[in-house]
């Protein structure tokens, strides 16, 4: 099992984060954090690094619903989505497949949560 899903945005890097935002949004994610890696990789250790987006989407239903079920599930939360431009000048945007996560959980609510959660999150990917 693969532990992401992924797709090649036709577009630059800043469209692919706009329209992963917007997409995301659309089936019900916010966006809590946004991480530039490549800006935290100079100013930490003052390497170059490729463009590279981590956004920490969060469905509150879901994430609620989660929770209930597992109450340590929150340090599996939120869903990350990752945008990189390649060498090649390519981007690609990527997001985490619950389900591939909650198979170190037993607990089989939980798996038909991430399973819903995962389907959200490759119609978003699906749609950039």
């Amino acid at each position: 099992m693969n532990y992401y899903i992924s797709t090649i945005y036709q577009g630059t890097f800043d469209e692919a984060i706009e329209k992963a935002t917007a997409e995301l949004k659309k089936e019900g994610f916010g966006i809590l954090t946004e991480i530039d890696v490549k800006e935290t990789l100079k100013k930490k250790l003052d390497v170059d690094f490729k463009k590279y987006r981590i956004l920490g989407a969060c469905n509150p239903g879901m994430a609620y619903q989660a929770l209930q079920k597992e109450d340590k599930i929150g340090a599996m939360l939120p869903c990350n989505v990752i945008v990189e431009e390649h060498d090649d000048g390519t981007v690609e945007v990527s997001a985490v497949d619950p389900s591939a996560s909650m198979q170190a959980v037993d607990n089989k609510e939980l798996t038909e949560i991430a399973t819903q959660v995962r389907d959200l999150l490759k119609k978003v990917i699906n749609n950039i």
